[in-house]
């Protein structure tokens, strides 16, 4: 396999949450006519600073997946569909993207797009080597390596998995957990026939997508009804994760972590809290980390502007919790001086280029 930029090694001085100005979707008012908050990344990371969580130069900038590398997955012949407008605000679902230049469309709709793709697919070699890592975007679930959908423009996460199976020595099976709201077509499309690839899916059945034959591939369905509540949906996350990993305990978890589950959601039509969103998210990170399974969290669906918030309070227990920690260069520097002149010296490091 060529020699990607995706998988330059990060220092350990940074965290290993990915994240780059480019992922938000800023421009002409566009994005206001999707009921996507198009600039929900940024405002995660936002939060993330003013809690004092992160600084800028520790975490992870990620890179703009290139030709190359989306074609580990996807078909040149889809890639060159990407090329006319109007097939692109299908996808987006934004209808006035058709009558842009696509040349506008590739910078201002697919290239943030794409450097959230770069950004999964670097979150897996980081989540291999610390034990997690999160992909503050990302979370593309509609795409197939020949289909976009759904604001899905790109297949991150079986771009992700198929990094980590080709490049990565001892990945060899991957288990996806998908809690948007939405079902997971696009990854379970890709990997209907591979049986390296186990996928737990929970959703609202009578939403978006209702893709009957892509359902053939999952493995643990938890089909949802209209308005279910914190503690039935808990307790199904809670049984059925844990059901899955006993069932069989992968190399990596790709963990698509929607937010579209929120009561008022005009789309997921589920009923969950802030809270429970919180403790759904801890639930699968315990489960994880108990078992020493690595865990690649993406960010996936989420359509109000209270979402980035809990986006971020849910980082913030992780990190509480214990769940989620920066391993510093020394492991054992427990003097604070050692630990200042380590982060003084890698400031830089983090960004890759």
């Amino acid at each position: 396999p060529h020699r990607t930029e995706l998988y330059e090694d990060a220092p350990s001085a940074c965290w290993p949450i990915v994240y780059s100005p480019d992922y938000n979707i800023t421009f002409m008012g566009l994005e206001k006519l999707h009921p996507f908050d198009a600039g929900k990344w940024g405002k995660v990371i936002n939060f993330l600073k003013e809690e004092k969580l992160i600084a800028d130069d520790l975490i992870v900038q990620a890179r703009e997946a290139t030709d190359e590398d989306l074609l580990v997955v996807h078909t040149r012949r889809y890639l060159n569909k990407l090329k006319w407008s109007f097939v692109v605000a299908t996808i987006t679902e934004i209808p006035p993207v058709a009558f842009l230049p696509n040349f506008v469309v590739q910078r201002k709709v697919l290239k943030p797009l794409r450097t959230q793709t770069g950004g999964t697919i670097m979150a897996g070699k980081l989540a291999v080597d610390r034990g997690w890592a999160i992909n503050v975007g990302g979370g593309f679930h509609h795409c197939s390596s020949d289909k976009g959908g759904g604001f899905c423009a790109y297949a991150d996460i079986t771009l992700a998995i198929k990094f980590l199976f080709e490049r990565v020595q001892g990945v060899s099976k991957a288990t996806i957990i998908d809690l948007d709201a939405h079902q997971g077509n696009g990854h379970e499309r890709d990997f209907m026939d591979d049986h390296r690839v186990y996928i737990m899916d929970a959703y609202n059945r009578y939403i978006y997508p209702g893709d009957g034959f892509a359902k053939r591939a999952i493995k643990r369905k938890v089909e949802l009804e209209w308005g279910t509540e914190d503690t039935e949906y808990l307790q199904k996350v809670h049984t059925h994760v844990e059901g899955a990993l006993n069932e069989l305990k992968p190399d990596i978890i790709v963990y698509n972590a929607g937010t579209d589950i929120l009561d008022g959601d005009p789309l997921g039509g589920l009923a969950i809290s802030p809270q429970g969103i919180v403790k759904r998210d801890e639930v699968v990170f315990k489960a994880a980390r108990s078992r020493r399974i690595p865990i690649l969290m993406v960010t996936s669906g989420g359509y109000q502007k209270r979402t980035a918030r809990i986006i971020a309070d849910s980082i913030l227990n992780l990190h509480n919790l214990g769940l989620i920690d920066k391993e510093l260069v020394t492991s054992g520097a427990e003097n604070p001086k050692v630990e200042q002149m380590i982060r003084d010296s890698t400031k830089d490091l983090c960004n890759l280029s």
